[in-house]
C-alpha cells in the first residue's frame, strides 16, 4: 500500500488549485465584498446565500451550517472522497506528481477506488470516440447521427462514441491499460459473463454522462440494431460514482451559461440536449433514465442561486404522456425560488425532431414561447370539467384553487386567483381570491395536510428551504421597508388578532431582511397567527419553540417585548402595516417586469410581449387598488 503523501506535495496542491475555481464547478459564486465570494451552500438547502469563499485565504465557510475548510476539505465533502483520493484528483488537475513517504511514487494500482473508476470511464469514453470516428462497423452509428442532423463536429463536441458489437472489445482494451477485472465490474463498464467479464455496452451509440465537475461517471447507450434485444436506451447501472438521480446530462457544458443567464432548459433525451445546444440554447440539460426529481433540483438551485428572476423551463411533448410529465414536474415547482415554465413541442415532436424539420429558429422559438407551469397546470385541470354548469364550475374551482394557493409569490398568487375566476367563469372574483387564501392557510396550519396534498407538501418544502437563521446583512432600521417589516412582525407576535388571517397569506419573500424572513417562516411553521385565536396563552410559546436556533428565538423574544410604535394599536394601524409590506412587494415585482419589458426590445414575440404587458397591467392595477383602498384590497 502507498504511504502518506509527502507534506510538501500536499501544500503544493493547495497552492496550485484556487479554491474559487474548484467551488465554481459546483455552484455559482458572486461578489460578497472584501474580496470574498458567496453562493448557495451545497451542503444544506437554503434560499439566501450564506456560503462564502475567500480566494486570498484559500478557505470556505458556511454561516448557515458551519461547514468550512480549505480546497481539499471542500472536495472531500462534496464528492465523498478520502483525503488521499482528493489530493490525487487535485494533483492530476494541476499536473503535480505526488510522492509518498513510503512506497515511492504513486502507481496507478494504489489510487483510491473512486479515482480508478473515474479514470476507467475517461479511457472508455476515448475508446468509444475512436471507434465512432474510425471503425467501419460504426457506420451505422454515424448514419444514425446524420439522419438526426448531427455531423462529425457535433459528435466530437458532445464526445459521442460507439461500442463495438463484440463481447469484450472494451474489456480487453481496459485490461491492457492496467485496470483489473474487479475495477471494470465495479465501474459498470463490464459485467460478468460465463467465462469472465464482458462488455456491458455492445453495438450502441454512446453518450458520456459527466458530473458537474466534468468527470465521466457513466454512459447512456442507444440501440442501433434490430438484433439487439435490450432496451432502446441502456444506462450505466448504479455504481460508486454514478447515481442516476444525481446527474444531469449536459450539465458540464451548460453550467456556466445557466449561472450566467439564470435559466435552465430541461429536455428529455441526449439528442434533445444536442439539438438545443446546436440551436443556441446552451442551457439545455436532461435527466438520465429517470424522472426529474429532488436531487436534480438541488444541482440547479446552486447554479441559479435561487434568484427570483431565474427560470427553469421544461420541454415536453404535447401528448397525454407529456402533459402528465409536465404536471409531475409541477409537483416540485415550489422547491425552486426560480419561476418554472413549460414549452410544449408542436405535433408531438421533441426538440431534436423539431430542429430537423424546421431548423434552429424553431427550437429557439419553442423556448421563448413558454408558459408559466402553474398556468399550464390550471388550464389542464379546468379543461377536464364542464364549465357550462354550476356543478362543473364548482368542481373546476375546487381542483384548481389549491394549485393557485401554492404559488410562492404573493402578488402572482393574487393575480392568478383573479385570472382563475375568469377562466372558470365565476363572476364573484373576491370569492375565488378568498378561497385561494383560505387554502393557502390550511396548507400551512395543517403542516402540509390540506385538500391538495401535492401542492401543500411542495409549499412546506419551500418554507423549509427558506432562511432559517438570521445571518445576513445587518438590519437597517432607517430603511422604511425594514421598519415596516419589523412593525408587522411585532403585531404578529403581540397582537396577532389584528392581522389574522391576512398575515398568514404573506410569503417569506415579502420580508426583505433575512432575519425578519426567518421570523416570518417560524411563525408560519408554528401554525400561523390564526393559532392565537385557538390558544392565545400558548401561541407565543409555540412560536419560540418552533424557532430553528437560538438566534431566531432571541429575535422572536425581542420583537415580542419591543413596544409597537403607535399611540393607538388597532385594526387601522395593523392594516396600514399589512398594506405597506404587500405594496413594496408588488412594487418590487413591477420593477422586475418593467425590466423584462425593456429587455424584450422592439422585435419581441408579440404573444410573449402581450403576456408581459398584461402581467405588468395587473400588478399596476393591484398596486393602485392597495393605494386607494388600503387593507380592503388585500
Amino acid at each position: 500500500m502507498a504511504g502518506r503523501i509527502n507534506d510538501d506535495d500536499v501544500k503544493a496542491v493547495r497552492d496550485a488549485v484556487p479554491i474559487d475555481a474548484v467551488v465554481s464547478d459546483y455552484l455559482q459564486l458572486r461578489g460578497a465584498g472584501g474580496g470574498n465570494l458567496k453562493g448557495l451552500c451545497p451542503f444544506h438547502d437554503e434560499q439566501t446565500p450564506s456560503f462564502q469563499v475567500s480566494p486570498s485565504k484559500g478557505l470556505f465557510h458556511c454561516f448557515g451550517c458551519q461547514e468550512g475548510g480549505d480546497t481539499i476539505a471542500f472536495v472531500m465533502k462534496i464528492d465523498h472522497l478520502t483525503f488521499s483520493e482528493t489530493v490525487e484528483r487535485l494533483a492530476a488537475t494541476a499536473g503535480i506528481t505526488l510522492r509518498y513517504e513510503e512506497g515511492g511514487y504513486n502507481p496507478s494500482h494504489q489510487r483510491g477506488e473512486r479515482i480508478r473508476l473515474v479514470e476507467a470511464h475517461k479511457v472508455a469514453a476515448q475508446f468509444y470516440i475512436d471507434q465512432l470516428e474510425n471503425s467501419p462497423e460504426a457506420e451505422t452509428g454515424r448514419a444514425f447521427l446524420a439522419d438526426r442532423g448531427f455531423d462529425q463536429a457535433a459528435a466530437q463536441h458532445f464526445s459521442v462514441g460507439y461500442s463495438p458489437q463484440g463481447w469484450d472489445h472494451l474489456t480487453r482494451f481496459l485490461r491492457g491499460k492496467g485496470f483489473s477485472d474487479k475495477e471494470l465490474t465495479l465501474s459498470g463498464l463490464s459485467q460478468e459473463g460465463r467465462r469472465g467479464p464482458i462488455d456491458r455496452f455492445r453495438g450502441r451509440l454512446m453518450w458520456p454522462i459527466r458530473d458537474i465537475s466534468g468527470d465521466v461517471v457513466g454512459f447512456g447507450a442507444r440501440k442501433l440494431y434490430e438484433s439487439d434485444n435490450g432496451p432502446k436506451y441502456l444506462n450505466t447501472p448504479e455504481t460508486g460514482i454514478y447515481k442516476k438521480s444525481q446527474v444531469l446530462y449536459g450539465i458540464d457544458l451548460a453550467k456556466k451559461e445557466i449561472a450566467k443567464s439564470r435559466r435552465a432548459v430541461v429536455v428529455e433525451g441526449y439528442t434533445d440536449v444536442m439539438a438545443c445546444h446546436l440551436a443556441g440554447i446552451t442551457t439545455a440539460i436532461a435527466t438520465c433514465g429517470t424522472a426529474f426529481g429532488g436531487d436534480h433540483i438541488k444541482i440547479l438551485r446552486r447554479l441559479l442561486m435561487d434568484n427570483a428572476t431565474a427560470e427553469v423551463i421544461f420541454t415536453f411533448d404535447g401528448d397525454a404522456a407529456g402533459q402528465k410529465a409536465a404536471l409531475r414536474a409541477f409537483e416540485d415547482d415550489q422547491k425552486f425560488a426560480a419561476e418554472t415554465s413549460i414549452a410544449i413541442t408542436p405535433d408531438g415532436m421533441d426538440p431534436c425532431d423539431l430542429r430537423l424539420a424546421q431548423g434552429d429558429d424553431a427550437v429557439q422559438k419553442l423556448v421563448e414561447t413558454r408558459t408559466p407551469l402553474f398556468e399550464f397546470a390550471i388550464r389542464q385541470i379546468v379543461l377536464r370539467h364542464n364549465l357550462e354548469t354550476p356543478a362543473g364550475r364548482a368542481a373546476a374551482l375546487d381542483e384548481a384553487a389549491p394549485i393557485v394557493a401554492g404559488i410562492k409569490n404573493g402578488a402572482i398568487q393574487h393575480e392568478s386567483a383573479v385570472q382563475l375566476a375568469g377562466v372558470v367563469g365565476i363572476l364573484d372574483t373576491q370569492f375565488v381570491v378568498k378561497r385561494v387564501a383560505q387554502l393557502a392557510r390550511w396548507a400551512r396550519d395543517r403542516g402540509g395536510r390540506g385538500p391538495a396534498p401535492s401542492r401543500a407538501s411542495a409549499k412546506r418544502d419551500q418554507m423549509q428551504a427558506a432562511p432559517t437563521s438570521s445571518s445576513g446583512p445587518a438590519l437597517n432600521l432607517r430603511s422604511p421597508a425594514h421598519r415596516t417589516e419589523r412593525e408587522l412582525l411585532k403585531l404578529a407576535l403581540q397582537r396577532p388578532e389584528l392581522i389574522t388571517p391576512a398575515f398568514d397569506a404573506y410569503g417569506v419573500d415579502e420580508f426583505t431582511a433575512p432575519p425578519y424572513a426567518a421570523v416570518r417562516q417560524t411563525i408560519a411553521e408554528s401554525g400561523g397567527t390564526e393559532q392565537s385565536l385557538i390558544d392565545a396563552s400558548g401561541y407565543l410559546i409555540r412560536v419560540r419553540e418552533t424557532a430553528p436556533d437560538d438566534t431566531v428565538r432571541a429575535l422572536v423574544t425581542e420583537l415580542a417585548v419591543e413596544a409597537i410604535h403607535a399611540k393607538t394599536v388597532d385594526e387601522t394601524y395593523a392594516g396600514m402595516q399589512l398594506v405597506h409590506v404587500r405594496l413594496r412587494a408588488v412594487d418590487r415585482r413591477i420593477a422586475e417586469v418593467q425590466g423584462s419589458l425593456s429587455r424584450l426590445g422592439p422585435h419581441a414575440d408579440p404573444e410573449h410581449l402581450a403576456a408581459v404587458q398584461n402581467e405588468l397591467w395587473v400588478l399596476q392595477q393591484y398596486g393602485q387598488s392597495l393605494r386607494n383602498h388600503g387593507a380592503a384590497a388585500l
